[in-house]
């Protein structure tokens, strides 16, 4: 159902392949993310690894946070995103592996699940959430992500994505400075992983979808007469397609993720020129210590001259203070999501661009005598 980016981190240091959720799963979650939202809904994942493909065959939600009564939709948002790695949360989740056990369901951690709109996940609370289970409960766990706004339309968005392990030892050193970054040659790009993505029936619920009975005609049906004309007016099914498709307006989602992708760019702005500050305000203290050295050096000459004992050249360290250097993480998650925008634009603009092309000699008549 879904592919991994081209120039996503190798997964060759995964100890995953793929992922393949049950479509019992999958209702559950697209049922729960449609009634909590527009406010993010969490969580856990429960199945078997089964040769590197980890099969999730059941979830249960978070208990529900109730936000204080002058929050706003961002603090419940916040909540809710912060429930997977939450101490009760946690004593909730082994209470429920539990029961599983008790009735014989696959009772393995697998991970945790989110809904999001317009593909805005990418952010400290999922990154520290998806830490949190590779670190503590089990390697071999994923981070499912349902967009809501994008099945609305008829085509079901699930992604499933890990940290890499690269970025797993920067993360757990808590280092993101420059110069780290630098040695551990850690992109923007190698923070998450994304895992193909399929989505499994049983032979049974197969079975049931080709037999659902078609809609009960109202008119009375006319007998054909010979077997080619029955293959030639063979009635539609309940499951036959749609032409939804072929609809020529203009994506409104591209419009929505334009605007998000702007005010991602002007965060990312932000934090360039606060690094920015910071390299100045480093540069000043740094001419300060060298004029204060330099000076004390030439104080100490004059002093051996006149045999008096130096004063100390360490004083610096007491008498200056450089600047704290920020740490690059956050420039590093808004990078990821503005390429995570990038990405959705060029798929909805790819898919109307091909609609419009295709129906431009109707559009626009003219055009072909021109060319």
């Amino acid at each position: 159902m879904a592919r991994p980016r081209t120039d996503a981190p190798p997964m060759r240091d995964s100890p995953l392949r793929a992922v393949q959720v049950e479509a019992l799963a999958v209702m559950k979650i697209i049922k729960h993310s449609s009634q909590q939202h527009p406010t993010i809904a969490t969580g856990a994942l429960v199945g078997l690894d089964v040769n590197g493909v980890l099969q999730i065959t059941n979830c249960f939600t978070f208990p529900t946070v109730n936000a204080p009564a002058d929050g706003q939709q961002d603090s419940a948002s916040s909540l809710a995103t912060a429930a997977p790695r939450a101490k009760a949360n946690t004593g909730y989740q082994n209470e429920m592996i539990r029961l599983f056990k008790e009735v014989n369901v696959d009772a393995n951690n697998a991970g945790w699940y989110m809904s999001t709109t317009m593909g805005n996940f990418i952010s400290q609370n999922t990154i520290e959430n998806q830490f949190f289970y590779q670190k503590e409960i089990n390697e071999k766990t994923v981070a499912l992500v349902h967009d809501v706004g994008r099945s609305s339309q008829g085509a079901l968005s699930l992604k499933a994505f890990r940290l890499s392990s690269t970025f797993m030892t920067a993360y757990r050193e808590g280092k993101f400075t420059v110069e780290s970054l630098q040695k551990s040659n850690l992109r923007y790009q190698d923070i998450l992983v994304e895992l193909p993505v399929t989505i499994h029936n049983s032979h049974l619920i197969t079975s049931l979808l080709h037999q659902l009975p078609a809609p009960v005609p109202t008119e009375e049906l006319s007998i054909p007469p010979t077997l080619d004309a029955l293959q030639a007016n063979a009635p539609a099914g309940p499951l036959a397609p749609n032409f939804a498709a072929l609809d020529l307006s203009i994506d409104p989602f591209l419009e929505k993720t334009s605007d998000l992708l702007l005010e991602s760019i002007e965060t990312h702005h932000t934090e360039l020129n606060n690094h920015q500050y910071y390299q100045r305000s480093l540069a000043r203290e740094q001419s300060k210590i060298t004029a204060w050295q330099a000076k004390r050096k030439a104080e100490n000459a004059a002093r051996v001259a006149a045999k008096q004992a130096p004063l100390p050249e360490d004083e610096w360290q007491r008498l200056f203070k450089l600047p704290v250097e920020p740490s690059r993480l956050e420039i590093m998650v808004n990078s990821r999501q503005i390429e995570q925008y990038a990405r959705q634009v060029d798929g909805f603009a790819a898919g109307a661009s091909a609609k419009m092309f295709a129906v431009r000699g109707n559009l626009i008549p003219e055009a072909d005598n021109r060319d």
